[in-house]
């Protein structure tokens, strides 16, 4: 259908400046007919994201505090923008009748979901093209789950008659007219419904970096871009922290086919990473990427004979369950199964749950490991090409770092090691150099 979804992240529309970088980028191609604003981000290290301004004058109406002190800074952030822009543009009303809302006692996701809004306002007033409220095309049931079926209908129904329009990120509403807000980071999920509701051929993801890199640049110096990265691929690196794209955002496109391109607004020339949903030979490595979390703990429970005893999995996963903790990954043997906890799942739970499965497991032993940390090394091309396990383990031993676990689904795109906190920085960057 020739359409591309472009959606700017809170960097890509901090200020004027950036702005006008969006319109540039979107009037340089016909495609880009629907276009997904989130709310302002920070313009320097110090400043603060519009939202939590919002968040932040929500909870002084709550508790009882005017709100003028930090709507202020609301305000003089979008006034600016405007005034930047050259736009004759009454962008005062839309923030008095904000604030008015705001003081009436309106919904913390109402509160939330103005960035995006006022965002949006002036966007398509900048690019000429229609403003679409979020709430018309993104259903939500009252219990603040989305209705996809709903959305899907109402994204073509409105959208079907609009050849360009803006559709503000991060939010919709109930079929009674409340504002119910995506997961921070929603704008992305937003991009991807009006990409999967229009028949996009290209969903673009505009942000601050060149694309998805093979590793966490706090740690790795200057990692390599990743030029083509499948789903699935996406999908175990963004579980392990490395997360450019909001994990939700993948499951539209991915159903209706649609590809990625994560971008940089102030790179446009750069290629990018294009998420798609197979590689091919030429376009796949051995190894996509490495990710990793620190602050886990290991619960180690032995049992001589456990494979033979009907349920003992269960009992273990149900103590889980009866304390309200979600484990992380559970890898086992014939005698041994180890269930890796966040710590902050785990918080002040940790000696109730051992004695809970002493109790109803009767194991030889149970050995707590605390101050683990995980690393999944991820790609693809691990199934065809032999030694992949091996050069991760050498890579690690040269290194001084002890594997404390090791497993590895039967998929084969990812290897799991659980090592010492301390050395987590150490065994990224060694298995990186190994294969970079």
């Amino acid at each position: 259908m020739n359409i591309v979804v472009t959606k700017f992240g809170g960097s890509s529309l901090a200020d004027a400046s950036q702005f006008k970088k969006v319109k540039n980028i979107v009037l340089a191609d016909k495609k880009r007919r629907y276009v997904v604003p989130s709310a302002p981000g920070k313009r320097n290290s110090k400043d603060k994201k519009v939202t939590d301004l919002l968040y932040l004058c929500h909870a002084h109406v709550e508790t009882g505090i005017a709100l003028d002190d930090v709507f202020k800074y609301v305000k003089e952030r979008f006034i600016e923008i405007v005034e930047e822009l050259g736009l004759d543009y009454n962008i005062e009303k839309h923030l008095e009748i904000v604030k008015k809302d705001l003081e009436a006692g309106a919904s913390k996701g109402y509160a939330a979901s103005r960035g995006e809004y006022l965002n949006g306002l002036i966007l398509a007033e900048y690019l000429g093209y229609e403003f679409v409220d979020a709430q018309r095309v993104m259903i939500f049931d009252e219990d603040g789950t989305l209705d996809s079926e709903a959305t899907d209908k109402a994204l073509k129904d409105v959208l079907g008659n609009i050849e360009r329009a803006v559709i503000p990120g991060f939010y919709g509403a109930d079929r009674n007219g409340k504002i119910i807000t995506f997961s921070r980071g929603g704008s992305d999920v937003t991009g991807a419904l009006v990409s999967a509701g229009t028949g996009a051929e290209l969903y673009e993801n505009w942000t601050d970096v060149s694309g998805f890199l093979m590793a966490d640049p706090r740690i790795v110096e200057n990692p390599e871009t990743i030029s083509h990265i499948t789903y699935k691929e996406l999908r175990e690196l963004s579980y392990m922290g490395a997360s450019v794209l909001h994990e939700e955002a993948i499951f539209p496109v991915l159903a209706a086919g649609i590809p990625i391109n994560i971008k940089n607004t102030n790179s446009p020339e750069d290629k990018g990473t294009f998420i798609i949903e197979e590689t091919n030979e030429k376009q796949s490595k051995t190894v996509t990427g490495i990710a990793g979390k620190k602050d886990f703990t290991v619960i180690s429970i032995e049992k001589a004979m456990m494979n033979s005893e009907l349920g003992f999995c269960r009992k273990v996963l149900s103590i889980l369950e009866m304390n309200d903790v979600s484990f992380e990954n559970m890898p086992s043997s014939i005698d041994t199964v180890c269930v890796v906890i966040s710590d902050s799942e785990l918080r002040n739970k940790k000696d109730r749950i051992v004695q809970q499965i002493k109790k109803a497991c009767d194991p030889d032993s149970i050995v707590v490991h605390p101050n683990m940390a995980l690393i999944a090394t991820v790609g693809k091309g691990m199934a065809q090409n032999k030694g992949v396990a091996s050069k991760v383990f050498t890579a690690l031993t040269k290194a001084d770092v002890n594997i404390r676990m090791i497993d590895q689904g039967s998929s084969e795109i990812n290897i799991l090691v659980g090592i010492e906190n301390d050395d987590f920085e150490k065994g990224i960057k060694a298995i990186y150099n190994a294969f970079k």
